[in-house]
């Protein structure tokens, strides 16, 4: 957040600047996955966004049922609003309080966000377990939803603990690359 011209110039959002070469490789591996897996949950909403209007065309202009069109676009939604969870947080996009941030000194406001990085990482690194715990009872036991399509829970399961996985992994690089003695973008654009 700006208010006026900046005397020097900021890292774009999502920039990390790594001093370290094998904290720079992984930050590149993983800008190039968040890449990926944003274009691919692009497809998924569109996909989503088709299914649903497939489903509401069919139910008014046909009279047929739809059984399947809202658990797919409910997987579909799951799927791409978690999987790209790590590409938000590479832009520091994530709901934050930002008020504090011009009034602290640059050093508090590093350690803050410091704090914040590895607060996240812990929170999420115990909901990527307790997801992939989900993932594991709805594989082996082979749960279903209750509908008569009945879809395996164990597809937006697995999305939910993929993407809250990689977002752990985003935050702890964010850590590293700042412990290391990098700089990570602070700026939302």
């Amino acid at each position: 957040m700006s208010h006026g011209f900046e005397l020097e110039p900021s890292l774009a959002p999502g920039t990390m600047r790594p001093k370290n070469a094998v904290v720079a490789a992984l930050a590149t591996a993983l800008n190039l996955l968040n890449a990926l897996v944003l274009r691919i949950s692009m497809l998924a909403l569109v996909l989503a966004a088709t299914v649903l209007t497939w489903s509401v065309v069919t139910r008014y202009f046909l009279k047929t049922s739809t059984d399947w069109q809202d658990e797919v676009a409910v997987f579909l939604l799951v799927g791409a609003t978690f999987m790209t969870t790590a590409h938000v947080q590479s832009l520091r996009g994530h709901v934050g309080i930002e008020a504090f941030t011009n009034l602290l000194p640059p050093l508090v406001n590093r350690a803050r966000l410091f704090l914040v990085d590895i607060l996240s990482a812990l929170f999420c690194s115990f909901f990527s377990w307790k997801s992939w715990t989900l993932f594991h009872e709805a594989w082996s036991e082979g749960q279903t939803t209750s509908s008569s399509f009945a879809p395996p829970l164990w597809i937006p399961y697995a999305l939910m603990a993929l993407g809250m996985s990689v977002l752990t992994l985003q935050l702890l690089l964010q850590t590293l690359v700042q412990v290391t003695g990098g700089e990570v973008s602070k700026d939302q654009k």
